[in-house]
């Protein structure tokens, strides 16, 4: 089959077309992504955070798009989701009511422990049994996701508000932060991460240790990983050691300096120094001394659970 992946992420809106069947490894056939930020256009009111309408117009702009797309690629099925900027919205089933009437593209809402549950399943799935029992990070645009087990489907699954995106528009007021601001944010990060730890630690201390998203791949590089162009097979790690020394830095640069480092977009930029210290709050709590970057993550999840569906 050809298979369409519509990932509305906190910052990404992604087309993913894949070409794959049950039992076969999913092939990358196309891509197709554009940095709408629905993160920023989240506006605060009295009833609660709405996606504002410059928002809710480029989604809908970018699904028509994508469903041209979709049909000139000959995809057979086309499977759409959001994550926690829609999710969150007071309005975000309006907005995807109306994109539905408009588009016939059916986007549905995952909740954060269904996003943990399916990017789990897809790190499972890339580095096999022998693997062991993994604990998988994932920091999104809005939230972070950790679950942890030795199936695939996991033991625990755990869905919080730090995402980078959100952390930088609610704790940081320039660029780059003051001090003071961040110490805040590193002290509201921590408590709310080490009330989970509990929860995932009394499964069993993990095999492995992998994280996938954007902010991981992009904080591996500046500590040395290679760069995503050289494939998806050569092995990328993170240090704790060397994220702790970076935290600190990226904090300290502004936009233009962070563009300099290795490996970052501009459209994560101003994220990075909230993303960093999400990672090495979550590494250090959890006595994470290395963490492999995986390059499947949540999209590759919900076309192996779509593959697994179909009758054999």
């Amino acid at each position: 089959m050809r298979l369409g992946v519509l990932d509305v992420g906190s910052n990404t809106v992604h087309l993913l077309v894949m070409d794959a069947h049950r039992g076969a490894r999913p092939l990358p056939a196309y891509s197709h992504k554009v940095e709408l930020r629905l993160s920023e256009h989240v506006e605060r009111t009295e009833d609660g955070d709405r996606l504002s309408e410059t928002g809710a117009a480029r989604l809908h702009a970018f699904v028509e798009e994508a469903l041209r797309i979709a049909e000139d690629k000959g995809v057979e099925d086309l499977m759409a989701f959001a994550t926690s900027a829609v999710r969150e919205a007071v309005n975000g089933d309006g907005v995807l009511e109306r994109i539905k009437a408009a588009t016939q593209v059916d986007i549905q809402v995952l909740s954060g422990q269904e996003e943990a549950r399916l990017t789990f399943l897809a790190v499972r799935r890339w580095f096999g049994w022998s693997s062991g029992r993994l604990l998988v990070l994932d920091i999104g645009g809005g939230s972070l996701e950790i679950a942890s087990g030795i199936d695939e489907q996991p033991d625990v699954a755990v869905s919080l508000p730090l995402g980078a995106g959100r952390l930088t528009r609610d704790w940081f007021t320039a660029d780059p932060p003051p001090a003071e601001e961040v110490r805040a944010l590193r002290r509201y990060v921590r408590t709310e991460i080490a009330r989970s730890v509990g929860d995932v630690a009394r499964y069993g201390q993990a095999d492995h240790a992998v994280a996938t998203s954007k902010t991981f791949k992009q904080l591996a590089r500046i500590a040395g990983a290679a760069p995503s162009a050289d494939g998806d097979n050569l092995r990328r790690s993170l240090r704790h050691a060397d994220l702790t020394g970076w935290t600190g830095r990226l904090a300290a640069m502004d936009a233009r300096e962070r563009m300099g480092l290795p490996g970052v977009s501009a459209g994560r930029v101003r994220q990075l120094p909230a993303g960093a210290i999400v990672a090495d709050a979550t590494m250090d709590l959890f006595g994470v001394a290395e963490l492999e970057v995986c390059p499947w993550a949540l999209r590759e999840g919900v076309i192996l659970r779509r593959l697994d569906a179909l009758p054999g």
